[in-house]
């Protein structure tokens, strides 16, 4: 609502921008318009004085937020073989875990220490852990029900399979040293929550993907408490090295991307990779049959590649050829060593003869690979 006013020349005092109360009327006027001349012409309108006073500051104390520097990153790189079998079977696998992640994770790597280029980036931290109870060495091929190895996890969690899946390559995880090749591949069915992030593991298969053949140096009688626990979930991913690079002196930097590798986040190794996924598994059912003159020696090949098809008459060789290293041991001394295309020997009676046979000595048989050389071997005592 507005208000016209005409006012004795008295009152030309008033002008736009004044506020004035009249009587009769509820609150106050702000003149917007004066015109003057013989008489005195005012518009008016409402308002409010308080309008226009000055707001009081408002004072705010500056927060101090805290800096929190990005956690050192636990990286472990693994030389394992082929699982799934569509790996890069010359390549490394690296998970890395922090106790608060990160983000992203940068693997430098380099032939020295310096002109490093990034390698890979891992984008999620794996499961890992230690093992908190001994876990002992127990024969492939068949469910290990004795052992229950307790872990504690440092990140991430586990779940139960049923003994299907897992047939069908659920619940895959490498227990080591934490050395590049000193993994043995294992798989569980029952994982138990039995305190906090401490889980109890039963229905084991062990030595998973030929991993029952590494050098009983790395895969010692009993993964003692302390040992390495890394679930293979897919998580742990291959650093895509060339051919190349195996077996050469690699200088690894691992930490978060949002740093440079100088900073004391960064991971620092110097660590070599022989491409465990080329290396052949060791023959099986090495058997002697003593009863004729000459002794008839065998065994069975299995292969690293698709060897899981129950349709076909035989496995994939999954070398460049068929090639054994067979070997007449008595310690650490060769007695005798054939090169063999077939899986399969004969000991004739004139050879052990010349070799002078005793008790303890051995024979132990290897297969070869063109690119990996000579595989683990299986060994049995030779009947006297």
């Amino acid at each position: 609502a507005g208000l016209r006013l005409a006012l004795p020349p008295s009152w030309q005092h008033l002008g736009a921008g004044d506020v004035i109360r009249l009587e009769g009327t509820e609150g106050l006027w702000r003149v917007d318009r004066a015109e003057r001349g013989g008489t005195q012409r005012l518009e008016a309108v409402r308002t409010d004085p308080g309008l226009f006073a000055p707001a009081s500051p408002v004072e705010i104390a500056p927060r101090a937020v805290a800096h929190v520097p990005l956690a050192p990153v636990q990286t472990v790189y693994m030389d394992l073989p082929m699982m799934r079998g569509d790996e890069l079977p010359h390549a490394p696998h690296v998970a890395a875990s922090a106790p608060r992640w990160p983000g992203p994770v940068a693997v430098y790597g380099g032939l020295s220490d310096d002109n490093y280029r990034l390698r890979h980036t891992i984008e999620a931290p794996a499961t890992t852990g230690r093992l908190i109870t001994a876990l002992p060495r127990h024969a492939s091929g068949r469910w290990d029900e004795t052992n229950r190895p307790e872990l504690r996890l440092n990140s991430g969690t586990l779940q139960s399979r049923d003994a299907l899946a897992v047939l069908n390559g659920a619940n895959v995880a490498a227990v080591g040293d934490g050395s590049p090749e000193g993994w043995e591949i294992i798989q569980f069915r029952e994982a138990e929550l039995i305190g906090p992030e401490t889980w109890r593991l039963s229905g084991l298969l062990r030595g998973q993907a030929g991993s029952d053949g590494i050098d009983p140096a790395l895969w010692p009688e009993i993964w003692p408490e302390g040992s390495r626990f890394v679930l293979l979930d897919g998580t742990p991913d291959q650093i895509p090295f060339s051919p190349s690079e195996r077996g050469l002196d690699h200088h690894l930097r691992s930490g978060p991307a949002a740093l440079t590798t100088d900073d004391d986040a960064y991971d620092y190794d110097v660590l070599s990779f022989a491409g465990a996924g080329l290396r052949p598994y060791a023959p099986v059912h090495l058997s002697i049959n003593d009863q004729p003159a000459d002794w008839p020696i065998s065994w069975v090949r299995r292969s690293r590649v698709e060897s899981d098809d129950w349709v076909a008459p035989d496995i994939p060789l999954g070398e460049e050829r068929e090639s054994y290293l067979l070997r007449v041991m008595r310690g650490d001394d060769v007695l005798r060593e054939e090169i063999l295309t077939t899986p399969n020997w004969t000991y004739p009676a004139a050879a052990r003869s010349a070799d002078g046979l005793s008790a303890g000595d051995r024979l132990s048989v290897a297969q070869i690979s063109s690119s990996y050389g000579i595989g683990p071997s299986v060994q049995i005592a030779v009947p006297l």
